[in-house]
């Protein structure tokens, strides 16, 4: 039996799912999420984050492509979230605008991931808090990645800010 490898996809089809992605995203503005009991905004970080990671380099384009094909789902999970299932806090430095300046400040950061499963397909979507700023969706991940050296499953890397 032979095996089929995927084509590889065209810069065309990319294109596409991105833009399509982006208009979806843009509409999105606030969701209400019953754990908080408040909204969570898809602002312009969020969409940063699906294309680039925390080091500012550019992800991998099957890595944004991924995101952008799970990005419909993230309002629904959001908007149906009534169990946390992860939460970490640390310190990162983060981009803040004072005095018409804008600069590195370290500030304390929460990450909140909620885990559902929806039309068949397990996502983890990370909600960011600075400080006592209101939350924002920060990213959408397929459940589960593969470890590039033993490429064994694992849910996600230790460092949210990259996820």
């Amino acid at each position: 039996m032979l095996f089929m490898l995927k084509k590889p996809m065209t810069e065309a089809q990319f294109d596409e799912i991105k833009s399509r992605a982006e208009s979806f995203y843009k509409s999105c503005g606030k969701v209400f999420c019953p754990y908080f009991n408040e909204m969570v905004s898809f602002n312009a970080k969020g969409l940063y984050h699906l294309k680039f990671n925390s080091s500012h380099l550019a992800r991998t384009r099957e890595e944004q492509f991924i995101r952008f094909k799970l990005i419909y789902l993230a309002p629904e999970v959001i908007r149906l979230s009534r169990t946390l299932q992860g939460i970490t806090h640390t310190k990162n430095f983060e981009l803040f605008k004072t005095n018409n300046r804008t600069e590195r400040v370290l500030k304390t950061v929460s990450y909140y991931e909620f885990i559902a499963i929806l039309e068949n397909k397990r996502v983890r979507v990370v909600i960011k808090q600075i400080e006592n700023n209101p939350k924002y969706f920060w990213s959408i991940i397929p459940f589960w990645k593969t470890d590039k050296v033993t490429f064994q499953r694992k849910m996600h890397s230790p460092n949210l800010e990259n996820d």
